[in-house]
């Protein structure tokens, strides 16, 4: 079975109670991202990108920002579609792994990597308008979800898209269910409004898809798309059987098809909400 969920998030630019933890887990951060559970996360988020990007109709290259990016398993693959993306994160470890996997795509000319704290941008980029910006895993590591996401915003242009990524209290009871069987677990995990997580050593925040879409409707948001990441996987036993090629493949498909499909996307390990910037 593989670890609990924390390790689903991406590195943060806000971070945990001890900074220097990501640039000490870039290795077993990136074996996660190989576990199936990994790559289905970034399949997903993929694909739903992808259809909000040409639904969109520019057909041009992009400027995407990617908060808390870290070694740039998003921005490689958004990178590799044409679009010019600005990594930023304050792991330098993180930040030195995404400029190798840059060179080593041949997208060097492609990915900036900038070494700050989402709290604190730099001003070029805080008020940047940016066309695309992700916030993926960033939440869990912060007190301040609404103030992050202000941050988010702030350096979209008007009618741009933000894309934010979190972990799902929806999904903590079955997960508990699932994995432990035991039923004081799950009573438990009813009410849990967070998460520990040994790779980066942090307590990870919990949040649902309908408190982040107020907030983000409150921030002068419009037309909050929700769609879940893992939907399935992570309810499945199995773990071994997720390793061949065959049935990853197969399940990756019906991740895909079913990331926007109620009420599956409820329980969802992970939350993934796309929007627009008014």
């Amino acid at each position: 079975m593989n670890a609990p969920d924390p390790r689903a998030t991406a590195p943060s630019g806000t971070g945990p109670e001890h900074p220097d933890s990501f640039d000490t887990a870039v290795a077993a951060w990136q074996d996660w991202q190989e576990a199936p559970w990994g790559r289905l996360r970034y399949a997903v988020a993929e694909a739903v990108l992808a259809r909000h990007l040409a639904e969109s109709g520019t057909g041009r290259p992009l400027r995407v920002l990617d908060l808390g990016g870290g070694d740039g398993g998003d921005a490689v693959r958004l990178a590799a579609r044409g679009h010019h993306v600005t990594v930023v994160d304050y792991a330098p470890a993180m930040l030195e792994t995404a400029t190798r996997r840059a060179a080593a795509a041949g997208l060097t000319d492609r990915i900036t990597c900038v070494e700050a704290e989402v709290s604190a941008l730099p001003a070029q980029l805080a008020s940047g308008g940016f066309d695309v910006v992700l916030c993926h895993g960033v939440l869990p590591y912060t007190p301040d979800a609404t103030g992050t996401l202000r941050v988010a915003l702030g350096a979209l242009r008007p009618g741009g898209l933000l894309s934010v990524i979190t972990m799902n209290r929806h999904s903590e009871a079955l997960r508990a269910a699932v994995r432990t069987m035991d039923p004081e677990a799950v009573r438990a995990a009813l009410d849990a409004e967070s998460v520990h997580t040994d790779l980066f050593d942090a307590e990870l925040r919990l949040h649902t898809a309908e408190e982040l879409g107020d907030t983000l409707r409150t921030l002068g948001c419009a037309g909050v798309h929700h769609y879940g990441i893992r939907v399935f996987c992570d309810y499945i036993p199995d773990d071994g059987v997720k390793f061949d090629p065959e049935y990853y493949a197969r399940l990756e498909r019906l991740e895909i098809e079913t990331a926007g499909r109620a009420p599956y996307k409820h329980t969802a390990r992970l939350l993934h909400l796309v929007t627009t910037k008014s």
